[in-house]
């Protein structure tokens, strides 16, 4: 077992900078998930990690021991590619071995693992058959499998469920999950996918253009996003955003936008204070935009009215596109509303979990940083 870190790390292919001064702790036997969109620099981190990709500055380590110029086959790592890599004249049970006996293990040894393996995985009954005669799921257990039997200090996998159907990609996230808490392992996995991120991971690294932009649990970073671009990424719908400034009106400060004006809770007012009359960014989500008629108990709610423009009825909610003086927004409301194409509603906004962002920097006003620190792991 082992941690792993990064350390001021950098890569460049010519001018261009894919990951630029990378600062991440992923400890000893977590589950971190890397996340963003194509071109974040993701998968080059993982491959400079797995040996696959030199590094332009810094240093990686894994454990306490610096791997810049280990080669990959000495780092101790095990990685599961997005095509899965399996050599396609190769039995399952020959895939499963190749790596261990490249490092010329006893056969017994080799025989014993992949067999326990493959009856861990469900794929026992597999073991004579080649690639082209397997599903997409089975090739994705196999891959997984050829990584177990190896037992690694840390598993590497690169968007690992993206070739699977939508039902698949499910059941193989569950399945990724209880293979994490039974080896008991470190875990490095890179995925565009946020909904794989936020029920995947133990901790969530955020990057984009190469950047690090925040390190947190799945929760944080959804409830207390660091920055415009996380509030924004990590959510389906995503974060409803208005372009605002901030007023002091009869002793209170309020957001005010070209659709609507909402009071800052006295409770949060002091995080304002030096903001007022500057320009800011309000984000919702769509979540905490309600039908006024079926409003929950137990939020500072503010009432605005708008038109609707589409309904989509999911089930178990409904996601309204509503307009107001221009401006489209998102909500995500109780399924007993009646909103129709075309009607006015009131609309109410929960204020307790507005987010606010100055709209230089892009930074969070409301981002708390003391919750934070709470949330790292020991």
């Amino acid at each position: 077992m082992a941690s792993v870190t990064f350390r001021n790390v950098w890569k460049r292919f010519g001018n261009t900078v894919a990951v630029k001064d990378l600062n991440i702790e992923v400890f000893d036997k977590e589950f971190l998930v890397l996340v963003g969109p194509s071109g974040c620099g993701k998968s080059t981190s993982l491959r400079m990690l797995a040996g696959l990709e030199e590094i332009s500055e810094g240093e990686i380590l894994i454990g306490d021991r610096v791997v810049n110029n280990v080669a990959p086959k000495d780092r101790d790592v095990a990685m599961v590619f997005q095509s899965y890599a399996l050599y396609p004249h190769m039995t399952v049970y020959d895939n499963m071995a190749f790596g261990l006996r490249l490092r010329k293990t006893p056969k017994q040894i080799i025989d014993q693992r992949v067999r326990e393996t493959a009856k861990n995985l469900g794929i026992e009954n597999l073991l004579d058959r080649r690639p082209r005669q397997l599903s997409g799921g089975q090739r994705q257990r196999v891959a997984v499998g050829r990584a177990i039997v190896r037992e690694p200090a840390v598993f590497l996998m690169d968007e690992p469920l993206s070739n699977l159907d939508a039902k698949l990609r499910v059941e193989a996230r569950s399945f990724i999950s209880k293979l994490h808490q039974r080896l008991g392992t470190t875990f490095v996995y890179v995925t565009h996918d946020q909904v794989e991120a936020m029920t995947m991971g133990s901790r969530i690294c955020v990057l984009n253009a190469g950047e690090l932009q925040q390190i947190d649990t799945p929760f944080n970073l959804y409830h207390n996003p660091r920055n415009l671009f996380v509030a924004g990424f990590m959510g389906s719908p995503s974060m409803n955003f208005f372009d605002a400034e901030l007023k002091s009106v009869d002793g209170r400060i309020v957001v005010h936008t070209s659709t609507f004006e909402l009071p800052i809770p006295v409770s949060v007012a002091d995080a304002f204070k030096g903001y007022v009359g500057k320009r800011v960014i309000a984000g919702i989500r769509p979540e905490d935009i309600h039908d006024a008629e079926f409003q929950p108990s137990g939020i500072t709610p503010a009432v605005i009215e708008a038109n609707v423009d589409v309904v989509e009825q999911m089930g178990n909610e409904m996601i309204l596109y509503l307009e107001e003086r221009g401006k489209t927004f998102l909500a995500r409301t109780d399924p007993r509303t009646q909103a129709r194409v075309g009607q006015r509603m009131g609309v109410a906004l929960n204020l307790d979990n507005l987010h606010v962002f100055d709209a230089d920097t892009e930074l969070s006003i409301t981002y708390d940083h003391k919750q934070q620190k709470e949330t790292m792991p020991a």
